[in-house]
């Protein structure tokens, strides 16, 4: 069903928080059936989210990867992922979202966050994490539980209790996390996530590989290698799919004609971008969005 005549909602942190908090930077609270925002699905978040599940089911798909819910498990967001949720009657579980100057406000390393491998991953996918070990599972709910309580004590919360709470559920389940260590970790690791980080930000601006390379400071021959290295594709050929994967979604969950599209993402005319997505998707945009429908 297409979402109306505008491009995919983008929410903010305040759009899912039940309390009035001057600042707006992170909410923890109880996640189940009781908890209804007025939200349409799919859509978008600036913010970051860990959705902690220990019961109920249901399926939850995260840029295109459908995963079924399957407690107790962990779900994790970075800023920019479209997702679409649908859940049982009886989901119970904690979320906690945050922005990340919440987060980075007392780190000394500015790149923690990014450091996580669940948090604007370089794989294709995006899983949730499973707990399979009933002390794991005890531990992390013990923290979410702190978190909420901390937030509802009468006489105020500590927002520095908060955020090592929050950093002790992202480090723990970091330690958890199924991943090659030794592919995803050093410099090189940095600099591809940060090249997806911007990616996210920028991909409507239609910028060249030189231009990303440039915001980074780095030469686009060094970006590409380093890119390639991690991923076994070229810098030019992940801006391409984010772009065709972008694009897509406008077809299908918007009214825009093929012409608002090719302005939205900042293509110079409609007959380069026809062609482009054409030569990279087969179909024509018009021939995807009827097909799709």
């Amino acid at each position: 069903m297409k979402a109306g005549s505008e491009n995919l909602p983008v929410y903010s942190l305040h759009n899912f928080s039940s309390e009035e908090r001057a600042s707006q930077q992170f909410q923890v609270e109880v996640f189940d059936a009781n908890r209804h925002f007025a939200v349409k699905y799919p859509h978008r978040h600036d913010f970051f989210e860990v959705l902690y599940l220990h019961k109920g089911s249901g399926s939850h798909v995260i840029d295109g990867n459908k995963y079924d819910i399957e407690p107790p498990c962990i779900f994790f967001m970075s800023p920019g992922q479209a997702h679409k949720i649908e859940l049982s009657h009886d989901i119970d579980g904690f979320i906690f979202i945050f922005t990340a100057d919440f987060y980075l406000l007392n780190q000394r390393n500015p790149n923690r966050l990014i450091e996580f491998p669940f948090f604007f991953t370089i794989r294709q996918d995006n899983p949730p994490l499973v707990l399979k070990d009933e002390n794991d599972k005890l531990f992390l709910e013990s923290l979410f539980k702190k978190g909420v309580n901390e937030i509802r004590r009468p006489e105020g919360y500590s927002i520095d209790i908060l955020r090592s709470v929050l950093d002790l559920i992202l480090t723990t389940s970091a330690s958890l996390y199924p991943y090659d260590e030794n592919r995803w970790k050093g410099k090189g690791h940095i600099v591809v996530k940060k090249f997806f980080q911007l990616l996210e930000e920028h991909f409507h601006e239609n910028l060249s590989v030189a231009q990303y390379a440039d915001i980074m400071a780095l030469t686009p021959n060094h970006l590409t290698q380093t890119v390639n290295q991690l991923t076994g594709k070229t810098s030019s050929q992940i801006i391409k799919s984010k772009q065709i994967i972008e694009i897509k979604r406008l077809l299908v969950h918007t009214n825009l004609s093929v012409s608002e599209i090719a302005a939205k993402m900042n293509f110079p005319d409609q007959s380069y971008f026809a062609k482009f997505f054409k030569r990279e998707v087969g179909l024509s945009p018009l021939q995807f969005r009827s097909k799709s429908l």
